[in-house]
């Protein structure tokens, strides 16, 4: 195992002992609706994106009690944008991670809710944590841009747009559109949201800046290219999914080798955005290098 790897593995033990502290199992209702969530957010994945806050905030000298309530919303945020987006009305996908979506396990008004609640608990437990900031502002920030890149100018408009685009014949711009908002605004605002709760420097948030917008955008190239390319044991997911649904994406527009090009010209950008920074930001570039790697090596 790679050392990015068993830094990943660390992380995702200390990021789901968070979580199962957050939603302890309860037999009181609504338990159905609690056992729903836990299952949403419990029951796999690589936990990147909160691990990106934790890693940020290390980067800049930042302290983990500070940065794990932030890690732990991330998550939550994007667990409800995979229940919603799996559901029938969506992409109609029932397999998440190699298991049934939720709305499969449970039924389709159970995993609603379970979204609903996912999302205003994550804002509910940055609050929480605001209130006991030292710096209330800074705690602020954090929330305003987290609920901007997953409201209708984020990852829920991207959504739009990818739905609006099936079966059009997609362009470059229209695939970056899109991805810029439905995957690249949530890493970009984890990447900011540990640097900023970390305390940096305007000109180190520049940094971490440039290389979460690119990692974002790497990262969903590499996503396109596996759902052309790799079995359901690898992703999770039905293979060739994207093509069945005729969505717009980077393979589709560029063609596979030239989309595994773009992948590896913006991990060149994320990890020249960290040049500045010391072996902290180690599993930052770390993440990087795994996120593209998924789709073959750079």
């Amino acid at each position: 195992m790679r050392g990015i790897e068993r830094y990943l593995e660390r992380e995702r033990l200390r990021i789901d002992a968070a979580l199962a502290a957050v939603f302890p199992v309860v037999a009181a209702p609504p338990h159905r609706l609690v056992e729903a969530m836990r299952y949403s957010l419990l029951r796999g994945g690589k936990r990147i994106r909160p691990a990106l806050v934790l890693a940020a905030s290390d980067a800049v000298g930042g302290t983990r009690a500070r940065a794990m309530p932030y890690a732990c919303a991330v998550e939550m945020i994007h667990a409800y944008s995979l229940v919603h987006d799996d559901l029938p009305a969506m992409d109609d996908d029932t397999l998440r991670r190699g298991q049934p979506t939720t709305h499969v396990a449970f039924d389709e008004a159970t995993a609603i809710l379970a979204g609903d609640a996912l999302l205003t608990e994550a804002f509910h437990l940055m609050a929480q944590s605001a209130e006991r900031d030292p710096q209330p502002r800074r705690a602020a920030r954090v929330m305003r841009e987290l609920a901007e890149a997953v409201g209708g100018r984020g990852m829920v408009g991207g959504q739009a747009a990818d739905l609006a685009a099936q079966g059009q014949t997609p362009d470059l711009a229209m695939v970056e559109f899109i991805h810029v908002r439905k995957t690249g605004a949530l890493i970009l605002a984890a990447v900011r949201a540990g640097g900023l709760i970390g305390g940096a420097r305007e000109a180190a948030l520049r940094r971490l800046t440039r290389y979460g917008e690119r990692l974002g955008l790497a990262f969903q190239v590499a996503d396109d290219i596996l759902d052309a390319e790799a079995p359901t044991s690898v992703t999770g997911k039905a293979q060739g999914r994207d093509a069945a649904l005729h969505k717009a994406t980077y393979p589709a527009v560029l063609g596979l080798p030239s989309a595994k090009q773009r992948a590896r010209e913006l991990l060149e950008q994320a990890l020249a955005a960290l040049d500045r920074f010391d072996k902290r930001a180690d599993p930052l570039r770390g993440i990087a290098r795994l996120a593209v790697g998924r789709a073959g090596e750079p």
